[in-house]
């Protein structure tokens, strides 16, 4: 049984986005932005964990992912992944936060919080560093590139994602697949826009965008808030070459390791929440 929360939307732009929202007001709230390959769902856990030590957190589905909309006018820039973060701490009338990101979130997670520094209280990165190991990063490209356009069953799904066809009907893995699809005409959709799925296709056919895209060493050089840096030891995405480089780049960052692959929430719950805690503890 999912431990109990609130769910709202926050209207911005062209899109709506939904959160989740857990615990009560107390010492200053989290924000947590999800990767590419998860959403708002897969942070439920370890979102109640972390309101349990007296303040309020939020994990929100960004623009064209799980439950929020997807938007017209394909505006998924890292300037309008930020400024929906914005566009949250506002509605839910919070002026700073300890904004938590995950991957394609802790990118997001760090452009808001060079973009926005007056509104962040420190920032943490789970998992995220601003180069991808090129393994991990030819692992998502393929994956995400290959999505099929619909599934005729959830074991479909399962079977693509690589998981067991023979999952109980009550195990967390096959509960998570269920609420990560969308029934539609044509079948059975990832919550996730096409866009996406096309753009990195594009990477692979040789047409992605030229320049690589943002700086983002220079832009997490630029934080001012306290940074804690989560890596998962067994992580494909975070190559152990960049642990030092990541420590150098930002005096203010603080980084930390343990026993996980990329999915640290998944795998060791328990830790990050250990962890994030006891940096909370020491900078509030």
């Amino acid at each position: 049984m999912l431990p109990e929360h609130e769910t709202g939307t926050v209207k911005t732009g062209d899109v709506e986005l939904f959160y989740r929202r857990f615990g009560a007001p107390g010492a200053t709230p989290i924000l947590i932005l999800h990767g590419l390959s998860y959403f708002s769902y897969d942070w439920i856990g370890v979102a109640s964990e972390l309101a349990a030590a007296g303040r309020e957190v939020v994990a929100m589905d960004m623009r064209g992912f799980g439950d929020s909309t997807w938007s017209a006018s394909q505006s998924y820039g890292i300037g309008d992944f930020a400024a929906d973060c914005i566009a949250v701490l506002d509605h839910l009338g919070w002026d700073k936060v300890n904004l938590m990101g995950h991957s394609m979130g802790g990118r997001n997670a760090t452009w808001c919080a060079a973009e926005y520094p007056e509104r962040i209280n420190t920032l943490i990165l789970c998992d995220y560093s601003p180069v991808n190991a090129k393994e991990g990063s030819m692992r998502v490209t393929r994956t995400v590139a290959g999505v099929p356009d619909s599934f005729a069953t959830v074991d479909d799904a399962l079977a693509y994602f690589g998981k067991d066809t023979n999952l109980a009907a009550d195990d967390p893995y096959r509960l998570r697949m269920i609420a990560y699809l969308q029934q539609t005409d044509a079948g059975l959709i990832i919550k996730r826009d096409t866009y996406h799925r096309a753009r990195f296709q594009a990477m692979l056919d040789g047409d992605g965008p030229a320049g690589g895209g943002p700086d983002m060493w220079a832009k997490l050089a630029e934080v001012v808030a306290p940074t804690l840096v989560i890596r998962g030891t067994r992580s494909d995405m975070f190559a152990a070459e960049n642990v030092q480089k990541v420590k150098d780049t930002n005096t203010r960052i603080t980084l930390v390791e343990v026993d996980a692959s990329h999915d640290v929430a998944g795998d060791a719950p328990e830790a990050l929440v250990a962890e994030v805690n006891k940096f909370l503890g020491e900078n509030t």
